[in-house]
């Protein structure tokens, strides 16, 4: 009965850890969720400051713009001879401020009256009214305090919203004394950064922008020259809430919290108290003007002033409904994709181990089957080795049992008939030819016998290797009448029988194959002992051998001199090349003890049961 514990149960190496692979599978969902929100954010961040500055780059046109009309309006009024304010109007009239400059509120030209020239301008100032109800007015410099010198207002378009300005001392207040003084030595423009009340609609405050206005045909090449010349500035004064909102139409930037303003450094080194420019917070939803997870700000140039722009906007408008969707999406596909890996992979390594549980059993099997194997080759070989033994020992008592009974009693037959052929030759010389005829079959019957028993076993063995080699030889020079040499470093080897019939056979085969097969007309018998080892080496220049011809089905001559020599505890060599010669090298050692064979194993078993009974 099982009585492991639930809990155990989940552990057991044999089980799936399912809970593990969710664990994995959510940690990879939640991790690729929180990258994907993380990219999403990223993206839409880029997209917001994208088009905060597109906004800033807007916003930098639309003041270039705007200088640039001060810079025409400048260079109409320094070329022209006499400056009135009926062709003033017709060329502001011609830029179509309302329509093509929709933030710029007016142009306006300030003269410089000096004390001395202060009465006798006032005169002409208290009666230059054109008498229209929203027209020029008659008018006296304002304040009416005694200064060195004046920039009094007397011309502005568009006269209607902007009447009330004319006689105006713009030069009264000390900062923006020094700024027309400092444009007026350098010829540039100049802007004081300070807001102006704007009454055009009550649309919130404006800023100024000046130009100084030079005498015609007058040289302006150094400072004096141009206080010379100077007389009067032009100046243009917009709108900043409605440049801001010109420059936001049509861009997503128009739900976003915007602040602009001047940092308060002054082209003379001082620094004054940032002021702030725009603000549309009264003008956003209420739900957007809480979170604000994204901002920026940027650095606007101002005719030398710097202006900054913080833009900041919930990061929820910038992300659409699939934004909101994909990163659950993402988490969902990842889960699901960790999970179905898991699985794959959990698959994998059961079948991993499952093939090396059966790799190993099959091994052993096969390490089994292979020990059986060599245990059969070495039963089979010793089996071999008896085969030949027996077949060898067969061969010797077959040749000495033929030489020792047929051979004794064809040679007492011939004596026999040798008599009667003698006792016949006189008396009966039929009986005689017929003795005599008798006498030469014997002979012949006594040739094929030796012909058995060499054939069997040479006798010659019995005198030693190397005369059965030298027989050997003889006998294939006159069958075959083919060249055969032999080459011996000593006349007598000493080595065992059973060691010298091997060699002796692994000759005749060799011999009979050349013989047979090798069309050779040469023939090298080399034998040689040298450091205990005995080398043969057998070589003929005839056609070698083909492809697969020691493969050859049904010849076993080759694998068994190879079988020979082994069983010796020595080596045999055959190399041959097509139309090369064949050359078969022997190596056997000569104190080798050739193991028992079966019959010695069984007499010594008999012999050891019949001792101990």
């Amino acid at each position: 009965m099982d009585t492991l514990h639930p809990k155990q149960r989940w552990f057991e190496p044999d089980r799936p850890v399912w809970w593990t692979g969710i664990l994995l599978a959510l940690l990879i969902g939640a991790c690729l969720q929180i990258l994907v929100r993380h990219t999403i954010e990223h993206e839409a961040y880029g997209r917001f400051t994208q088009q905060a500055f597109n906004t800033r780059y807007s916003i930098n046109a639309r003041l270039s713009s705007y200088t640039d009309v001060l810079r025409g309006t400048a260079s109409f009024l320094a070329s022209s001879e006499h400056i009135d304010r009926a062709g003033f109007h017709r060329y502001v009239s011609g830029l179509m401020l309302k329509k093509q400059f929709p933030a710029l509120d007016n142009i306006n030209y300030a003269q410089v009256v000096s004390a001395a020239q202060r009465p006798a301008f006032e005169l002409w100032s208290n009666r230059s009214g054109d008498g229209r109800a929203r027209g020029y007015p008659d008018f006296l410099i304002r304040p009416q305090s005694q200064r060195d010198s004046y920039t009094v207002l007397t011309m502005i378009e568009p006269t209607d919203y902007f009447r009330d300005r004319i006689g105006l001392d713009i030069g009264v207040r000390p900062g923006a004394a020094e700024a027309l003084a400092r444009a007026r030595d350098t010829g540039q423009l100049m802007t004081t950064g300070m807001p102006i009340e704007n009454t055009r609609n009550a649309q919130g405050w404006a800023l100024a922008l000046r130009m100084p206005i030079y005498r015609k045909d007058m040289p302006l090449g150094d400072v004096n020259q141009r206080r010379a010349a100077y007389i009067g500035s032009v100046g243009i004064g917009f709108s900043v809430p409605r440049l801001v909102r010109g420059a936001m139409e049509g861009s997503q930037l128009q739900a976003v919290h915007l602040r602009l303003y001047d940092d308060g450094k002054n082209s003379d080194g001082s620094q004054s108290a940032p002021t702030l420019l725009f603000d549309n917070l009264s003008s956003l939803p209420a739900g957007q003007r809480a979170a604000n997870n994204f901002s920026v700000s940027l650095p606007l140039d101002f005719n030398g002033r710097t202006w900054n722009a913080e833009f900041s906007a919930p990061s929820a408008i910038w992300l659409s409904r699939f934004d909101a969707f994909l990163p659950w999406l993402a988490m969902t596909t990842g889960f699901i994709g960790a999970l179905l890996f898991y699985l794959l992979f959990h698959t994998l390594a059961s079948s991993r181990r499952r093939a090396i549980a059966m790799a190993k059993a099959m091994t052993q099997e096969l390490r089994d089957s292979q020990a059986r194997l060599q245990q059969s080759y070495h039963t089979l070989r010793q089996l071999g080795a008896h085969a030949d033994q027996i077949k060898e020992q067969e061969r010797k008592r077959i040749a000495r049992e033929i030489h020792d009974d047929l051979g004794q009693n064809l040679l007492a037959l011939r004596i026999e008939t040798d008599m009667l052929a003698t006792r016949t030759r006189l008396r009966h010389p039929r009986l005689h030819a017929r003795a005599c005829h008798t006498l030469g079959q014997i002979d012949s019957t006594i040739k094929s016998v030796r012909h058995i028993i060499n054939d069997l076993r040479p006798t010659v063995l019995d005198l030693g290797l190397t005369p059965a080699v030298e027989w050997q030889i003889a006998q294939f020079r006159q069958r075959s009448g083919i060249v055969c040499e032999l080459i011996e470093q000593q006349s007598d080897i000493q080595i065992d029988d059973h060691c010298a019939t091997a060699i002796f056979r692994i000759l005749q085969e060799s011999l009979s194959n050349i013989m047979q097969h090798a069309r050779a007309s040469l023939v090298r018998v080399e034998l040689r002992h040298s450091d205990g080892m005995l080398n043969m080496t057998i070589s003929d220049n005839g056609i070698g051998m083909g492809e697969g011809s020691r493969n050859k089905v049904g010849s076993f001559g080759l694998v068994g001199m190879e079988e020979r020599i082994h069983l010796l505890g020595g080596q045999c060599t055959i190399t041959a090349g097509h139309h090369a010669g064949t050359t078969v090298s022997i190596s056997v050692p000569v104190d080798y003890v050739a193991p028992p064979s079966m019959d010695d194993i069984n007499a010594t078993a008999r012999m050891a049961a019949e001792t101990s009974l």
